[in-house]
């Protein structure tokens, strides 16, 4: 008895499909009007979508996850205390109203910033109090193509001071020193520094947007070790939220601050004196500055460290006078 030659399930559908109609049924189809050719059954409409949750809802539901992670402790922090999420969904909401609509800050070059890897940005520093610090955070976090974070420098004196010390280290701030700095940028950050320090945010009105001295150049000897580039940033219009106009130092010295402003407003009227001016702020960030084509011991070569020290800061200046001369108005 020969085998029973086996016909795949596919191709016995196929030939059924391609089968002819019979006589009688192809009569019949071309003997009915057109309007009565029967039409292909209609397919089962879908199941309908739940509707999405309003926005307001999900706010809340997020919300209420990010407190109950903070209840139970189910957060991470990085070895210098920076807590990301909570940057993200609370000190940069309460900073963003005083960056876009008080300060109504513009960016100019943020892409400038490498998309990956370390990088160490330099600024200058202006305003009495460091809020330039602040909004040089929000712009390269709200604006930055790839969405990176500024990990800024901060000196001494914030570590120093209850609750802000907290406040800073959460925000991803830490101490203005070179180990802290080389480790940050060797682990791909984007590191803030501004070399003015004091001098620059306590300085005089009348010295307004002229750059004090930049160090010695210990940015720049950071920078060559961790082979990162040097990303200028010049920043117009924080020297205007509190034109300083004299400095108190006896009192300054009792209090153990570096100066003591003394302005239009504060302290004569109080509370209400520390108010900032609200002017109309431009961050420009310039052309990286390549430092990894540097042979290794050119950290500790002075006339280099001093050479670039200038390059920088000079290309900082020069921007700044460009942003002065575009400018329309202090305030807006």
């Amino acid at each position: 008895m020969a085998d029973a030659k086996v016909i795949p399930f596919d191709d016995d559908r196929s030939r059924a499909r391609r089968r002819p109609p019979a006589r009688g049924q192809e009569a019949a189809v071309r003997a009915l009007p057109a309007q009565q050719v029967p039409e292909p059954p209609e397919e089962a409409p879908r199941a309908a979508q739940p509707p999405e949750r309003p926005g307001w809802e999900r706010r809340l539901a997020g919300g209420l996850a990010f407190l109950r992670r903070r209840v139970t402790g189910d957060y991470e922090v990085d070895e210098f205390g920076y807590d990301e999420e909570l940057t993200d969904q609370v000190l940069m909401s309460l900073l963003r109203p005083l960056y876009e609509k008080y300060f109504r800050v513009e960016v100019k070059g943020v892409e400038n910033i490498p998309k990956e890897g370390g990088a160490l940005v330099v600024a200058n520093h202006s305003g009495t109090l460091p809020l330039d610090g602040l909004m040089m955070q929000v712009a390269v976090h709200d604006h930055h193509p790839a969405g990176r974070h500024l990990r800024l420098l901060a000196a001494d004196l914030v570590f120093m001071l209850p609750v802000v010390n907290e406040l800073a280290r959460k925000a991803g701030h830490t101490l203005a020193c070179a180990e802290d700095a080389e480790r940050l940028l060797r682990a791909g950050e984007v590191v803030g520094v501004m070399p003015e320090g004091f001098k620059g945010i306590g300085k005089p009105f009348s010295e307004r947007y002229k750059l004090q001295r930049f160090g010695r150049g210990g940015f720049v000897s950071t920078a060559l070790r961790a082979g990162v580039p040097i990303v200028p940033c010049s920043i117009v219009g924080a020297e205007e939220i509190y034109p300083m106009l004299g400095n108190a130092r006896t009192l300054a010295r009792v209090l153990g601050l570096p100066y003591f402003p003394l302005t239009p407003t504060f302290p004569w009227l109080g509370p209400l004196g520390a108010l900032p001016l609200p002017t109309k702020w431009t961050i420009q960030f310039g052309e990286p500055i390549p430092t990894d084509g540097y042979p290794l011991e050119a950290a500790e070569d002075p006339m280099l460290m001093f050479n670039l020290t200038d390059q920088v800061r000079e290309q900082i200046q020069h921007a700044l006078y460009k942003l002065l001369v575009q400018r329309r108005s202090v305030f807006f």
